[in-house]
């Protein structure tokens, strides 16, 4: 009974209690299985952060990571960009590895904490190896030409920034992985101290260490436990090669063949450091020279580095991505260059179309002085209005295709041509005509106005145009001092170019060349003249074009080195359609234009620069053109076929693929141009030619003596007769500096110097190309047979 009564009250207990104790059980089973997830997020968390590098931590630590990384249901990031799958349900572990895109290691390499630091000391280290001891004597003197320089920037007040003493080391000694696999960390006592790369390597034909250096260069940027930039914290690097043209006379039969591949491994390593371009030295001819230039180029290198923290701005822009003859880098991927075609150019307000008042003035202008009619540049009263404001969306688009804007009209861009010239592919037209090598050429202009709107124009009519000046007037000698400063920085900025060959770089920091050319109408700029005076007073040979819109202008210029027309038809409906003038008696000053070329044939050389067209200004214009240089009788006739750039401006002119002619119509037109002034008793005669940039030259029998063209010039003695002209007073005429032209430019030869290296990227030239060498090689083994 008793029993019965117990059990009775324990079931009315739990009746009355069992909600209670329900809640109370379900909460803490909540508690413990939330407290479990919560201690498991931070293995996952040490996990996701395995190191970047498995020589940054014990093997032992990275397995583990790793292996804790798997035990989650989530993917987690493991080194070089990889993932780590969940737990299949069956099967074995899977770990997939994707290769990281270049620029997410740029960004992780420009974030790293070694970057994070300003650099304030530069460490250079001087790596050599030899087996006769030969390198090892250069190798001390450029020890002693860097210690040199480190002693001579030392800054007894300023301690915390300069050139540290250099390092050297034989690489038959150093260890690679204290060097070669990850940069050395600066010293505790300096964070900013960052270090480059010096390298003396001679080229042999036999197993030596440097096959082992340059085996361990391959394997570490193609080992993917280590960053494919695992030396992009080196400030920079540059390679010199000693080689012996007796055995290898040329690059291509092996001259320097370890020193090329050297540089090329150290550019993927360092993510396209080079501090200097690739030296070169024959060691039975210029190897002590060659090495004492390229030096002395490296220590201008590094005080930049010292001053400015860093190599500065890179290749892009060097140059015109949108161009349609730009060259892509040898390291560049070809289909970036699509993208880029196919983006939408932005769009830009010419000036001209600024809102205008109901007295034809523009709101809030200046009245403006239109110096097309008056001609005296004197009278100019500059306004505060910019032509090229820098919030302006011209400016904004003209740099973007690489111009320097210099001061608020000026602009300089280095070409393409001087790109080639640069790494020995070859000049533009004017150094097979007139000697000018293309990496001593400026291109520049004091006015990025123009006053026409030509349908062919390179610059995408993002330039501004007017007929009249209305801007503010910088100095002459600000524009000069601009262009030069822009220049050399844009040289500079194409040392990490391969290829670049280091002699020509050198000599590329000395401006010899002026070409006035580049965009808009040099005459334009008010004062024009004492620009010219400053380039002559720094032997600098002026190319000034101008477009036979500003006779007044023309009739002023003083003297050049040689003074261009551009004569884009033959008569005024054509003029009309290709040039799309501004002013509207544009025929009427462009036959003043070539009365006055008429008048200073004597005094100027003077050039007509016919660019042709198809469809527009080629046929049935013949005599059209000789009626045009029977009047102005010029020195020199350019004709050249059309570059087409692909923007939508040439496109809504109607200009496409099918208007640029092929070099064999311009020869022909060439040869009946030619003919047609023989038949009017003209003296002139087809005197040189450069294929590959579609030009032929016609010049006046002038400058022909003992039946040898001298179509050259000869710029020591320009300058030399321009002095004693200002002296006493003695003019002279274009044949006093005329020099005589080079064989291979002749017309007939093709006109590439035979120095350079053409190079065919693809497509039928390169076929071409190399069916003509294979063809060349047997012809001379047959003639070394007989």
């Amino acid at each position: 009974m008793a029993e019965s009564t117990a059990a009775e009250g324990l079931l009315t207990l739990w009746h009355s209690f069992r909600l209670p104790l329900l809640v109370a059980l379900a909460t803490v089973f909540v508690i413990v299985r939330l407290r479990r997830v919560f201690q498991a997020r931070p293995k996952i968390a040490t996990a996701s952060s395995v190191p970047s590098s498995p020589r940054s931590s014990s093997p032992e630590k990275t397995t583990k990571s790793v292996a804790s990384s798997l035990s989650e249901k989530k993917d987690v990031a493991v080194p070089n960009g990889g993932r780590v799958s969940p737990k299949p349900t069956a099967g074995p572990k899977r770990v997939t590895g994707k290769k990281p895109l270049k620029s997410a290691r740029k960004r992780s390499s420009s974030i790293s904490d070694e970057e994070k630091q300003p650099v304030t000391h530069i460490q250079p280290i001087i790596f050599w190896a030899s087996l006769t001891g030969s390198t090892e004597r250069y190798a001390q003197v450029l020890l002693e030409d860097l210690r040199a320089a480190a002693q001579s920037q030392a800054d007894p007040e300023n301690r915390e920034r300069g050139l540290l003493p250099p390092q050297i080391h034989d690489l038959a000694e150093v260890d690679y992985d204290d060097y070669f696999t990850t940069a050395p960390k600066p010293p505790p006592t300096s964070p900013g101290t960052r270090y480059v790369y010096c390298f003396l390597i001679p080229s042999y034909n036999i197993d030596t260490i440097l096959d082992t250096f340059l085996g361990h260069l391959d394997e570490t940027h193609h080992d993917f436990r280590i960053d494919t930039g695992s030396l992009s914290t080196l400030a920079g690097y540059a390679v010199f090669g000693f080689g012996d043209k007796e055995g290898w006379p040329t690059e291509e039969e092996g001259f320097c063949s370890q020193a090329k591949e050297l540089d090329r491994w150290m550019a993927k390593l360092t993510n396209k450091k080079r501090a200097y371009p690739l030296g070169f030295g024959d060691v039975k001819s210029n190897a002590d020279a060659s090495l004492k230039e390229w030096s002395a180029g490296l220590q201008d290198i590094l005080s930049d580095i010292v001053k400015n923290g860093g190599l500065g701005e890179g290749v892009p822009g060097s140059g015109d991505p949108l161009e349609s003859d730009e060259e892509l880098s040898d390291d560049e991927d070809s289909g970036s260059g699509k993208s880029k075609a196919r983006r939408k150019p932005q769009s830009v307000v010419d000036l001209e179309d600024i809102k205008m008042g109901s007295n034809g003035q523009a709101v809030g202008s200046p009245i403006p002085v239109d110096f097309t009619t008056s001609g005296a540049s004197r009278d100019v009263q500059p306004t505060e209005k910019e032509m090229v404001p820098k919030t302006s969306p011209t400016y904004a688009s003209l740099t973007k295709q690489g111009y320097t804007i210099v001061g608020s009209h000026s602009g300089v861009k280095i070409c393409r041509w001087t790109k080639s010239a640069l790494r020995g592919r070859g000049s533009c037209y004017k150094f097979s005509f007139y000697g000018i090598r293309s990496h001593l050429c400026m291109e520049a202009t004091p006015s990025l106005s123009c006053s026409n709107k030509c349908i062919f124009c390179w610059r995408h009519g993002t330039n501004p145009v007017g007929t009249t000046w209305r801007w503010k007037v910088d100095s002459p000698e600000l524009i000069f001092n601009g262009a030069k400063e822009g220049h050399y920085k844009k040289i500079k900025m194409m040392r990490g170019v391969p290829g670049v060959r280091a002699e020509r770089f050198a000599e590329a920091m000395r401006i010899r060349h002026c070409a006035l050319s580049l965009v808009g109408e040099p005459i334009f700029y008010p004062h024009i003249n004492r620009f010219l005076d400053l380039l002559h007073t720094e032997h600098i040979s002026s190319f000034l074009v101008c477009n036979a819109q500003h006779p007044d202008q023309l009739q002023a210029l003083n003297r050049v080195t040689q003074l261009y027309v551009s004569i884009d038809a033959s008569n005024r409906d054509s003029l009309r359609k290709i040039d799309r003038p501004l002013h509207r008696d544009f025929w009427e000053r462009f036959q003043r234009c070539l009365d006055i070329l008429r008048e200073k044939r004597h005094v100027q050389r003077t050039v007509f620069r016919l660019t042709l067209v198809k469809g527009f200004n080629i046929d049935d214009e013949v005599i059209g053109y000789a009626n045009l240089v029977e009047k102005a009788l010029p020195c020199f006739i350019e004709v050249k076929g059309v570059t087409y750039c692909g923007t939508s401006t040439s496109a809504g002119a109607g200009l496409t693929m099918k208007n640029v002619p092929f070099y064999e119509e311009i020869a022909e037109f060439v040869v009946q141009l030619n003919a047609e002034l023989e038949r009017r008793g003209l003296d002139y005669g087809i005197a040189a030619e450069h294929a590959h940039s579609c030009c032929v030259l016609i010049a006046s029998s002038r400058f022909r003596v003992n039946g040898k063209w001298h179509s050259r010039i000869d710029y020591p003695r320009f300058f030399e007769l321009l002095e004693k002209e200002k002296a006493d007073g003695t003019s002279f005429r274009p044949e006093d500096y005329m020099k005589e032209t080079e064989e291979w430019a002749l017309w007939g030869n093709g006109g590439f110097d035979p120095n350079d290296e053409r190079v065919f990227k693809k497509g039928k030239a390169a076929k071409k190309a190399l069916k003509e060498k294979e063809e060349k090689e047997a012809a001379e083994r047959a003639a070394a047979a007989e």
